[in-house]
């Protein structure tokens, strides 16, 4: 690594080393190499090309899908005092053909732009006028069209390597399996670029699954464990993220819903409140994450099934980008399954898409049945070994229990097929039990010879029972059947009793501590001694009244963990603040003295 580049750490960004493969990265980029990084959120990919632009000649074209993504990156550059803009539809004419001159006249470090407008002839013209440092590809998952964020445009992309095959390309993204790798490598015509793929682990996420039997109760007891801090609540429905919205904001907690279904003004101010304030917790559907750049999300859950595992890595990865202790939570139940089985077949994709999101599917749901390690588990979808006993996820910190299941499962394949293969989980369960409802009289199922046989079972454990069959693959969803149930042709083994089977346990009603936050990521504050935490408080007040003064996001200026930095070693004066990781030159001649201040107001002279 050159002493250009750390100097450049150092002096711009305020840190002294280098994280994982970031040395080698910039290294490679700034002597022009091509490459393709895969790097987990959080873990750093920013600066693998934004560092590289600093050092090499001209401007660097940051191609990324989001106006608030490059609007965030932007400000927080140019916090950091490096020539920075962007060119979006956000922009009037004036401040366009402004920017366009700053280009022109070199006078840009990096500059920022939508896969859409880089394509058009006019700015394809004004790069040919200027000077280009290297071309970075940011969310370079969006060519594949298997994705979950396919932008056609990015296809196009292979046209800067036509075009200037002499300038460096860095194509960059957290989220790709081994398909979405080599799509990227073939779509972008990077076959010759050397690959960085870092650990997909995220260790400061606590993961947890949980059984969904009143999922609204189950996120409210999760969420007390987390008061007053930033968080995430992802729902299927447009409508269900109104209502859990209006749910959490009657029990005194600042949620503001987003989806693709409110006014772009009210959709755009939630968004901005969500990234400028503290302890906002936002309810959406999946319209919302794509580039979100804060850092201090201290949890993500999901009240409902994503579509795959590898959209739930995704969303899971935008809490605890600042490397401080996080959560995601994820409450499931048999009926996510079959909603999103039947959006699946009743979408106008084609059979071989159709049987790539079937098999997306059956590996989440597979994930969700696990007994064993999440986190071993999520990393081998991204072909990572992991030893398991992660002491971090549901799993390891409370070992599930199994039960010798067979019986109760023939009960339940015996009801489907007598039933007629007809019926939901809920029926056949009220049939097993012996209850008396007008769907049962309608049908005369009380006479069934499986009607009464389940009595020694709760309906939360024939759930759990019926649940696992379709995850084993021992039920089918009739998704043309209204989500009925069938037997599949695993099913006559363990009817015949050629086969046993071990479910897992459901936890007792009265005890669900996996739902509550135990100790989970805690606030910032409460990780420090009473001292430290008191300055702690102080110095985000000032960060908020110095945010809302710029109308920045709070984090563009300090993250957390540097402001908690500063308040355990209490710096003296300026040049002490200097060394704080974080504090670059940029930072220091701007904030410093009011950092000080800040600090000042809790320091032993003052409280005496």
């Amino acid at each position: 690594m050159s002493d250009a580049a750390l100097t450049q750490l150092r002096h711009v960004f305020g840190y002294d080393s280098f994280r994982g493969e970031q040395a080698r990265i910039v290294s490679h980029v700034a002597d022009g190499g091509d490459a393709l990084v895969l790097m987990p959120t959080g873990g750093g990919k920013s600066l693998c090309y934004q560092l590289p632009a600093l050092l090499r000649n001209g401007t660097a074209i940051v191609i990324s899908p989001l106006i608030a993504l490059m609007q965030d990156q932007v400000e927080a550059l140019r916090q950091l005092g490096v020539r920075a803009a962007f060119l979006n539809s956000s922009q009037n004419a004036g401040e366009s053909a402004a920017t366009e001159r700053q280009l022109l006249d070199g006078a840009l470090d990096l500059l920022y732009v939508a896969p859409e407008r880089l394509l058009t002839p006019r700015f394809l013209s004004l790069l040919d006028q200027a000077t280009i440092a290297l071309f970075a590809i940011d969310e370079a998952h969006c060519v594949s069209q298997w994705g979950h964020d396919f932008r056609p445009e990015y296809r196009q992309l292979t046209l800067l390597h036509e075009r200037w095959p002499q300038v460096p390309r860095i194509a960059l993204t957290a989220t790709a399996d081994t398909p979405t790798r080599r799509e990227i490598v073939e779509r972008l015509a990077l076959e010759n670029a050397q690959q960085f793929v870092s650990s997909f682990d995220r260790p400061n996420i606590r993961y947890t699954v949980v059984q969904k039997h009143d999922s609204r109760r189950q996120l409210e007891l999760f969420l007390d464990g987390h008061r007053g801090e930033s968080g995430i609540v992802y729902c299927l429905s447009r409508r269900k993220v109104d209502a859990t919205a209006a749910a959490l904001s009657a029990r005194g907690i600042s949620a503001l819903p987003y989806h693709a279904g409110l006014d772009a003004g009210v959709r755009a101010a939630n968004q901005r409140r969500f990234l400028r304030e503290d302890g906002i917790v936002m309810v959406a559907t999946i319209a919302f994450g794509m580039g979100i750049d804060k850092p201090d999300v201290r949890f993500v859950a999901h009240m409902d099934l994503p579509k795959s595992l590898e959209g739930y890595y995704q969303e899971t990865g935008r809490a605890g980008r600042d490397g401080e202790p996080s959560e995601a939570w994820l409450a499931y139940g048999l009926g996510d399954a079959v909603l999103l089985q039947r959006m699946i077949e009743n979408s106008d994709a084609g059979d071989e898409r159709k049987r790539l999101e079937r098999s997306k599917l059956d590996t989440l749901i597979g994930y969700c049945e696990s007994t064993g390690c999440r986190r071993q588990t999520l990393l081998s979808y991204f072909g990572e070994a992991h030893g398991g006993a992660c002491a971090s996820c549901d799993n390891c910190l409370e070992p599930p229990q199994s039960w010798d299941g067979t019986v109760a499962a023939q009960k339940a394949l015996s009801c489907v097929y007598r039933s007629g293969q007809r019926f939901g989980a809920a029926h056949l369960i009220d049939v097993l039990r012996g209850a008396d409802t007008a769907k049962i009289r309608q049908h005369a199922h009380q006479s069934l010879t499986t009607y009464g046989i389940g009595s020694d079972l709760d309906a939360r454990q024939w759930r759990g029972v019926f649940r696992q069959l379709v995850a084993t693959g021992l039920l089918d969803v009739d998704v043309e059947g209204h989500g009925a149930l069938r037997l599949t042709s695993d099913s006559a083994s363990v009817l015949k009793g050629a086969r046993t089977l071990s479910l897992r346990t459901e936890p007792p009603a009265a005890s669900r501590r996996r739902e509550r936050a135990k100790g989970g990521a805690g606030s910032n504050a409460a990780q420090l001694p009473a001292d430290a935490s008191a300055r702690f408080e102080s110095l985000r007040q000032w960060r908020g009244e110095a945010a809302r003064a710029q109308s920045v996001p709070a984090y563009v200026i300090f993250h957390d963990s540097t402001l908690r930095d500063i308040a355990l070693c209490q710096p003296a004066d300026l040049d002490q603040l200097a060394t704080v990781s974080g504090v670059g030159v940029g930072k220091l001649e701007r904030y410093g003295q009011a950092v000080l201040e800040a600090l000042a107001q809790h320091s032993p002279a003052a409280t005496r």
